[in-house]
């Protein structure tokens, strides 16, 4: 199958919560600084919104500079608890959205991958529409906007979401390759830093089609075997990568949507059941077993709730964790009159299982 990934990349991520946060901030100038222990003399900047951005002020830019810039930009600290717990929430619809927990790869606070290969059947025109539902579904939650790029693999994928900022999408076909890559710059392709630029450019390489035609070999004779042949497969859009979470976490989770928002038991159970029996399989292929349970619902007003119960010891049988799912799940019902929307299943406090020994050994 063809692959498709999608890179959703937030828009001017910590600005824009600062302004959801404080509705008076919307159309002004808005810079949050990570201060250094000069205070607000001190410290650079971490992002700002494109009222900021369109005055001169960029990211990592000292702020003193920023004020220079713009004295009446409003100026704030960086809130990086707050900010996490947003993006906690965010990554949550993003996991769900991929076609597995292994078919998404976060990134950065504010940036994460998703395959959507199978989900899509590898229709990029389907994907679109999945990529339309999350965007939809950030800002009915959070009230911040993202953009989204639609690609072959995860190159195509990074350098699309930032076509169309803010709060677009840009799909770009295999066939669509070659001409979306060619007429940009070097510096644009997504892994070449300052330094490198300017060494291409010393070799009279200025765009990525320029680098494309380059001499395999003088490129790594500059650059190194490894490096020089990334440098040429990079600029035809080659990028066999995967799609893959870059750290270890001590939960295994399962979310999903509902065919419909819904309190019909039948359904809710139907899928309660299939989530707990794929995060057991998970556990048991990664040969752990779990102290605590966490359901999770998302009401049809997008409300979120969870509850979760702990053992008094490690588990890694199905029936602890379907009857403290279940049980859970009832109480969801029974505190609740809205309508479930999507719903997921959670273990956590994770033991390793290889070389525990059994009554038997004893």
């Amino acid at each position: 199958m063809q692959r498709v990934i999608i890179h959703v990349d937030m828009d001017y991520f910590y600005a824009a919560i600062e302004e959801r946060e404080d509705p008076s901030l919307k159309g002004k100038a808005v810079v949050v600084c990570m201060y250094s222990n000069r205070g607000e003399e001190g410290g650079a900047v971490s992002t700002s919104n494109y009222v900021a951005r369109e005055t001169g002020i960029r990211s990592a830019m000292p702020c003193r500079q920023a004020k220079a810039l713009n004295p009446d930009a409003v100026f704030l600290p960086v809130r990086k608890q707050f900010y996490e717990e947003v993006s906690d929430r965010v990554m949550e619809i993003l996991r769900s959205s991929a076609d597995s927990e292994e078919s998404f790869e976060k990134i950065s606070i504010d940036e994460a991958f998703l395959e959507i290969t199978h989900s899509s059947d590898s229709d990029f025109e389907h994907a679109r529409k999945i990529s339309m539902k999350i965007k939809e579904e950030i800002k009915a939650r959070e009230k911040i906007t993202c953009s989204i790029g639609i690609g072959p693999n995860k190159l195509i994928a990074k350098m699309a979401s930032s076509f169309q900022k803010p709060d677009g999408i840009t799909i770009v076909r295999p066939e669509e390759v070659q001409n979306f890559l060619k007429p940009m710059p070097v510096k644009k392709l997504w892994g070449i830093g300052k330094v490198t630029g300017e060494k291409l450019a010393e070799m009279g390489v200025e765009t990525i089609d320029d680098l494309e035609k380059h001499d395999i070999l003088e490129l790594i004779n500059a650059f190194g075997k490894n490096r020089g042949t990334w440098l040429k497969q990079a600029a035809s859009g080659i990028d066999e990568t995967p799609v893959k979470e870059r750290t270890a976490t001590d939960q295994i989770g399962r979310m999903a949507s509902l065919k419909h928002d819904t309190r019909d038991e039948n359904m809710i159970f139907s899928l309660l059941d299939e989530l707990a029996g794929d995060v057991l399989s998970r556990a048991k292929s990664r040969k752990v077993s779990f102290r605590s349970v966490t359901v999770t619902v998302i009401l049809s007003n997008f409300k979120t709730s969870t509850k979760s119960r702990t053992f008094n010891h490690p588990v890694s049988d199905m029936e602890s964790l379907h009857k403290s799912a279940k049980e859970m799940m009832q109480q969801f019902l029974e505190e609740s009159t809205s309508n479930f929307r999507r719903i997921g299943v959670q273990v956590g406090n994770l033991h390793e299982m290889a070389g525990q020994k059994s009554l038997f050994d004893f």
